[in-house]
């Protein structure tokens, strides 16, 4: 039974390893005969990539702080007030899973589009707005699944009863007692907030932005070594998402049992 796993383990890590090695292969060999980062150097030289990646990356941000105002709130109120509502928030922040993002996309266009009530396609202020809008309802079941986990390990209630005997408020009890505890739980949710935010491509190219996901498409239409390129140093923005994870995750483990 061991060698099975561990033979199921080795076919898994092949499946995964050996076609990013033959990307990476490839991404190196620009140069006939011999490996070199001349694809690399190219494709960070572009202003194009320097444009949309910077693009992306403070739409990352710009979800990352809109979701943990929504989400931390909602979490705890829930899990303080109305536990009962938690299988119905949990249903909700599913439906982005359920519903492809093409599907979204299309509601927003069709709902605020220049002949509507609220016409925020009209500017590119509007549509950037509505892009975040998008991206956060995407990110919103990691963000939630992530802080949701992280108030299940602290006491909510004694916490809230300890801060409200001490005179403190709503937003006192949210910003300074419960956010500290549960910091590396949004920071996990952030950092795949943000993985997700950089590789979107479907509703940033219907709303025609200029992001990192279409970026991607369009190069890979008349380059050759360029885009694998790009996906190599995707992939890395993304598992280095996930290791920050890990990294706030023990550092987090360490700081309590310091305590």
């Amino acid at each position: 039974m061991r060698a099975f796993a561990w033979g199921a383990f080795v076919l898994g890590a092949l499946y995964f390893v050996l076609p990013l090695w033959g990307m990476t292969e490839f991404s190196l060999s620009m140069r006939r005969g011999e490996y070199s980062f001349d694809a690399y150097r190219s494709v960070l030289a572009m202003p194009d990539f320097q444009a949309t990646f910077a693009f992306s990356a403070f739409m990352a941000l710009v979800t990352i702080v809109v979701g943990v105002l929504i989400v931390v709130p909602t979490a705890f109120w829930v899990r303080l007030k109305v536990p009962e509502l938690r299988p119905v928030i949990e249903f909700i922040t599913l439906l982005p899973l359920v519903i492809p993002a093409i599907v979204i996309v299309f509601g927003y266009i069709r709902l605020y589009n220049t002949g509507s009530w609220l016409p925020l396609t009209g500017t590119a202020m509007g549509t950037n707005l509505l892009l975040a809008m998008g991206y956060t309802v995407l990110a919103l079941p990691y963000m939630y699944r992530a802080v949701d986990t992280g108030l299940r390990t602290i006491d909510v209630g004694t916490l809230t009863e300890a801060a409200q005997s001490l005179g403190a408020g709503w937003a006192t009890i949210l910003g300074r007692v419960i956010l500290p505890n549960v910091l590396s739980a949004v920071l996990s949710g952030a950092f795949l907030t943000f993985a997700i935010v950089i590789g979107e491509f479907t509703m940033a190219a219907l709303l025609d932005r200029p992001a990192f996901g279409p970026f991607m498409q369009r190069l890979g239409q008349d380059r050759a070594y360029e885009p694998s390129a790009l996906a190599v140093i995707a992939f890395a923005i993304t598992w280095g998402c996930m290791g920050l994870i890990g990294l706030v995750s023990r550092t987090q483990k360490h700081t309590r049992a310091a305590r």
